[in-house]
């Protein structure tokens, strides 16, 4: 395979000297550390072209990802790039690729091939069950431990043998019954797309060849995000190889590793070189998104921590508005200086020297650590009739009108999904009591089959009284009928059809009205439900792409197919076209994002930095004497600096930073500190603190005198 480029190649056109190299490096294991707003995904879309035009198949190939949503766009990026070619390639999420590997073969784990992948209630619920409780929230802390065990590729066995204490021996054996669950169910949950994929991989050497033998080449994407069990899967799937000529091009950036509480972590970093000796690193340093006084700023901010590979910015987009610095006295007052900056922006004349100056409001991002710090700013935007979206807020699929649909459509495509069959057959209610499902589940649990099996067995009518199992029986050969009708039901118009339907069967539209108090607010579920039918029809018609990545052809599909991926897609990405709205966003929500205007908000000691330890958010809490003493606090002091620097590099053009004085803790008002990061900026001295609000009258006043002016010449030229 050549590594010199073609005259003619994609990846040979408007690349700078470091991303071709990226580019061109096909001889083996590759490292792309690539800083913020230094093209990244560019790099990914034209290597998946220059491996193309070196010979590889496209179905060879695979990008792996974050998000559906950054799968999505880097398919449609890569179809622009090389045309039909990029269909064949296989552009995923690591889950969504989890998927793929289990639906083939995961039959030798004693996994049926349409399993169901449980959503986060669905496994609270089954922990509370598990466990013995009612109480949801020692379920969703279970539910945290259990999930950062599986991260790093440990079972209940394993998790109980490695317990420090009795509440993590009680979720030890509480994890244990959940799999049990899990494996009666034939389901599984998140964190199983990764974990039984790796153990496919490490138990079973004929399905390890086979997934080596397809992946030419995989191209990882956001390579610090990824957790203990991913690596291993990474390794595996490119270790049909000698580790020097391992095929993979790993495309990430220590310096934004912000997820170590969901498991990321940096030693994944750290081991590549060891576990791969040839690897070659390329550093793409060169920023195109943001002026330099905002790298500056960045640079500064994240110099203090320790480096892997030492990398600094740099922009050729001048050095453009200094950053700026906003105290307020609280929270509301420092929402008020945050709308007064966004109104004196937009009455700005004039263009900037790099071009015009953004002043619509989807130009604007407010970004916060924590999600609670949105309602001042909520409230304050109101007040002035500003377009906002609350970035991170309640996903489609999490409302329950859609949650309901997607447990009918997760029964069709696995019976034995025993939270989907609760739900289905309790909504709409049809005359089937909690008593009557409580004794079949008894009688599941016993006879150790899934609630749907049990219908049918000649043992339960002992339990039950004629009536009670006839309803039940009626309810099962209802679901037979629907899974087979869907099964034939290909296209968006028969989808569609048949959706509407189903609905009239169930009297779903007569079931939300009956459930609310409002007929606006069941009309307005209703509406959901309907736009819901018709993503769903769409995507049987082959006119949407499967965002989870399941599938790459726009083939028409059965209703059937659809609903087995359902459960992958997290939102309904068309429904954010482009709205021209203010983003206020978590920080963490906003990594991958930019705007030319960006406000960081509430970087006080104790937010962000968020409370280190009891003392942190005091005045002189968490020293750098106490932070050296203490190697969790300077971890976590570390990965609270990367997310510092993730904010201050999602700005273009221009920056400001506010702190408040006073801020809320629970009903208390306490005094607050600047963060420590704001000094870390080392913002020029000649930088002069901002009052947005001077500025917007300063600007009145020019506009109110710029108009008496011309008043004055029309009324002496008449």
């Amino acid at each position: 395979m050549s590594s010199a480029p073609s005259p003619a190649s994609p990846a040979s056109h408007g690349l700078n000297l470091a991303q071709l190299e990226a580019v061109n490096y096909m001889q083996g294991p590759c490292l792309v550390l690539a800083g913020a707003g230094s093209g990244k995904t560019r790099v990914i879309t034209h290597k998946i072209g220059r491996l193309i035009q070196a010979g590889l198949e496209p179905k060879r190939i695979a990008a792996i990802t974050f998000t559906n949503k950054a799968a999505a766009e880097m398919r449609e990026r890569a179809g622009g790039l090389i045309g039909k070619a990029a269909k064949e390639v296989v552009v995923c999420t690591f889950h969504a690729l989890g998927v793929r590997m289990l639906r083939q073969d995961g039959g030798v784990m004693g996994l049926k091939p349409q399993f169901s992948i449980l959503d986060t209630d669905d496994v609270t619920g089954i922990l509370k069950d598990a466990g013995g409780t009612t109480d949801a929230a020692t379920a969703r802390q279970w539910q945290w431990t259990i999930s950062g065990w599986k991260s790093a590729g440990l079972n209940a066995a394993q998790a109980l043998a490695l317990a420090e204490d009795d509440s993590q021996r009680i979720a030890a054996t509480v994890m244990a019954r959940y799999e049990e669950r899990l494996t009666a169910y034939q389901s599984v949950d998140f964190d199983d797309l990764i974990s039984l994929p790796l153990k496919l991989l490490q138990n079973h050497e004929q399905v390890r060849q086979k997934w080596q033998g397809q992946m030419g080449h995989i191209l990882v994407d956001e390579y610090q995000d990824t957790n203990a069990t991913q690596y291993e899967m990474l390794k595996l799937l490119v270790g049909g190889n000698p580790a020097a000529s391992a095929r993979f091009t790993a495309v990430g950036d220590d310096d934004q590793s912000i997820y170590g509480w969901r498991g990321a972590t940096l030693d994944n970093l750290r081991k590549l070189p060891v576990d791969f000796p040839a690897l070659k690193v390329i550093k793409l340093e060169q920023n195109y998104r943001s002026t330099s006084a905002i790298l500056d700023a960045a640079n500064n901010v994240i110099g203090p921590n320790p480096k892997l590979f030492p990398k600094t910015l740099f922009s050729e987009l001048g050095q453009g508005e200094p950053v700026r610095v906003v105290d307020a006295d609280n929270e509301e007052h420092e929402a008020e200086r945050a709308v007064a900056r966004i109104q004196s922006i937009r009455a700005g004349t004039g263009t900037a020297p790099n071009g015009p100056q953004f002043r619509e409001f989807r130009d604007f991002a407010i970004l916060y650590r924590a999600n609670h710090q949105a309602k001042p700013f909520e409230k304050a935007l109101r007040k002035a009739n500003i377009p906002y979206k609350v970035s991170g807020g309640q996903s489609f699929f999490d409302r329950a009108e859609i949650r309901d649909l997607c447990a009918w459509f997760r029964l069709w495509a696995n019976s034995d999904d025993d939270p989907a069959f609760l739900r289905a057959i309790t909504t709409p209610k049809r005359g089937i009591g909690h008593q009557t499902l409580g004794t079949l589940g008894v009688f599941a649990a016993q006879y150790k089959q899934s609630l749907f099996e049990s219908l049918f067995s000649s043992s339960l009518a002992s339990v039950l009284s004629a009536r009670a199992l006839g309803s039940l029986q009626e309810f099962g050969r209802y679901v037979n009928e629907l899974e087979y009708r869907a099964r034939q039901t290909e296209g968006a118009e028969a989808a569609k059809a048949f959706m509407q339907e189903w609905l009239k069967d169930i009297g779903y539209e007569k079931h939300l009205l009956d459930s609310e108090d409002s007929d606006k607010v069941a009309a307005a579920k209703w509406a959901n439900v309907l736009e819901f039918c018709d993503w769903m029809a769409q995507r049987c018609g082959g006119e949407i792409d499967d965002a989870a990545g399941v599938s790459t052809t726009r083939e028409t599909k059965s209703l059937l197919e659809v609903a087995q991926t359902i459960a992958l897609l997290s939102t309904i990405s068309e429904r954010e076209k482009d709205q021209n709205v203010v983003t206020l966003s978590t920080l963490h929500a906003a990594k991958g994002l930019e705007w030319p205007h960006v406000m960081l908000v509430g970087v006080t000691e104790g937010m962000l930095p968020f409370k280190l330890d009891d003392g942190a958010d005091k005045p002189g809490g968490a020293t750098r004497d106490h932070e050296s003493a203490n190697d969790d606090l300077a971890q976590r002091l570390q990965e609270e600096r990367r997310l510092m620097y993730v904010g201050i590099t999602r700005a273009q053009r221009s920056l400001a930073v506010s702190w408040t004085r006073r801020r809320k803790k629970g009903r208390e008002m306490v005094a607050a500190l600047p963060s420590r990061f704001i000094a870390e900026m080392a913002l020029d001295k000649a930088t002069v603190k901002e009052d947005p609000r001077e500025k917007l009258r300063a600007l009145r006043a020019e506009f109110a005198q710029k108009a008496a002016s011309a008043a004055a010449a029309a009324a002496q030229a008449r």
